[in-house]
């Protein structure tokens, strides 16, 4: 029995810890362009950013990168991180539980040679390595996003997304949150230059360019002003945060051209006002710990099928109509211009009243009931896009499920402390309400939520988005069981103790 106990309780504490007390700090960085030569015209450039800071007895190395994802989807492999890590173990003596990469979910096109470029980047943070001061702080920015998600009247949850429509306005009744803080750490070096800054945010940057350019997006732009703004030679890192269900304002708005430019200024600007306040110290604390957990895959195969109900449902609600899409459309202008007197002037109208006549009356009558019938299919039709797209995502995960023998997932968890700022990692798109929740909950003032760090798992919306699974992308395009929200919560809040 003793022996058992002890093994339980090494169990506990399985992952690697690089800590240490308040201390002077060294750091380095660098940034190496990663745009795709083939993908054409080029907007703004992509990099790959590379942050190494030392302690006497620890080493964190912060990569982050223009990028969508670190493997799974996108221009990065999944062999891209190991490969990664292992280069730098044998090539700078850098062991890998000391590596984070995060993506900052851009949806640009990289370059063919990222594992090269990523080497580099840290190479030359290596090279630059100068005594640093650490101060830390918190920004706000809450005007350039959004919540996804739509709380419907019936109870379900719909999202925004440009692969189906919009849910119809007297459907939607309220909207999720957002998390308006923007997490800062900044580097100076002795002379009380600026090395370096490290800001976290959660947004989907997918805005995009009016021409369709390759473009590192939002969080492009916001790190040129950053850096522009600050000393010579300055780098700014963006850590994407839990992200997964915030959109950018206005990303279905088709009046005016979508550019992520102007949000990128104003998502800079915020953090730049916020950084000018923050005093550094001489010495910080750097501590770094590195966990895996495991969670459990979800098995669709129950909500497949009722998607499949609902979907026949749909398409025999269909009804016939005497009105085809060239018909519809000049009839619903003219009853919604002059919903009284749709069909002519009111003088007619007038006439036939005085005459007993009801020759106009009648056809309205007759194309209302027209036009009602042929907007309540365009209804369905929109309901089933909604349910066809998310049905295909949970077919295709579905297919993960039983390739892998319905197998758990093993997922790589980082705590970084860096001065008074601490940082939990996850590779998966954590949904703004995980964020929220864990902060709330942590002991430390300044805690914050990475997704996208380490690789890449789909979605990870919360327990009770996933009982809306088939209605939004987050809780569709997910490979996890509801289970994994407490055991990652648990896991967190374990890891936020030794931090």
């Amino acid at each position: 029995m003793r022996s058992v106990f002890i093994l339980v309780v090494l169990l506990q504490f399985v992952g690697h810890v690089h800590a240490g007390p308040k201390m002077a700090l060294t750091a380095g960085v660098a940034q190496v362009d990663i745009t795709s030569p083939k993908f054409v015209p080029v907007g703004d450039r992509l990099y790959v950013k590379a942050l190494v800071v030392r302690s006497a007895d620890t080493i964190a190395v912060i990569i982050t990168v223009d990028a969508v994802a670190i493997g799974g989807i996108g221009g990065i492999s999944n062999e891209y991180l190991g490969r990664v890590r292992e280069r730098l173990k044998d090539e700078l003596s850098i062991t890998p539980d000391s590596v984070l990469v995060n993506a900052s979910h851009c949806h640009g096109i990289v370059c063919d040679d990222m594992e090269d470029k990523t080497v580099e980047a840290v190479r030359n943070a290596i090279k630059g390595i100068v005594p640093v001061t650490v101060g830390c702080g918190v920004g706000h920015e809450n005007r350039i996003m959004e919540n996804r998600r739509l709380f419907l009247k019936s109870g379900k949850e719909a999202d925004v997304r440009h692969a189906y429509s919009v849910a119809a306005d007297d459907e939607v009744v309220d909207v999720g949150p957002i998390d308006p803080k923007i997490g800062i750490v900044r580097l100076n070096k002795a002379d009380g230059q600026t090395l370096a800054v490290i800001y976290q945010f959660a947004c989907h940057p997918i805005m995009g360019l009016p021409n369709g350019a390759n473009t590192a997006d939002i969080t492009g732009y916001s790190s040129k002003v950053i850096q522009d703004n600050l000393s010579d030679g300055a780098i700014a890192l963006f850590l994407q945060g839990c992200g997964g269900d915030i959109n950018p304002i206005q990303y279905k708005d088709v009046n005016i051209p979508r550019s992520a430019e102007p949000l990128g200024n104003m998502l800079g600007l915020s953090t730049l006002q916020a950084i000018k306040k923050i005093k550094t110290e001489e010495k910080s604390q750097l501590t770094i710990i590195n966990e895996k957990i495991t969670l459990p895959r979800c098995d669709h195969t129950e909500r497949i099928a009722q998607m499949k109900v609902e979907q026949t449902k749909l398409l025999r609600s269909l009804t016939g109509t005497s009105l085809n899409y060239k018909t519809f459309m000049p009839l619903a202008i003219k009853y919604q211009l002059s919903p009284e007197f749709p069909s002519y002037p009111s003088h007619r109208y007038l006439l036939d009243k005085k005459l007993e006549r009801d020759d106009v009356t009648s056809m309205d009558r007759t194309n209302r009931a027209n036009l009602e019938a042929y907007a309540k299919n365009i209804m369905t039709m929109e309901e089933l896009t909604r349910n066809q797209t998310n049905l295909a995502l949970l077919e295709r995960h579905q297919k993960s499920y039983i390739e892998t023998g319905r197998k758990p997932i093993e997922v790589e968890i980082v705590g970084l402390r860096l001065g008074e700022l601490v940082l939990i990692t996850f590779p998966g798109e954590l949904v703004v309400e995980i964020g929220l929740g864990l902060q709330k909950r942590s002991p430390h003032p300044l805690t914050f939520i990475s997704g996208y760090t380490n690789g890449y798992i789909y979605y990870s919306p919360t327990a009770e988005q996933l009982k809306n699974v088939g209605g939004a992308q987050e809780d569709s395009d997910c490979l996890l069981a509801p289970e994994w929200q407490k055991l990652f919560e648990d896991k967190v809040m374990e890891m936020l103790k030794k931090l």
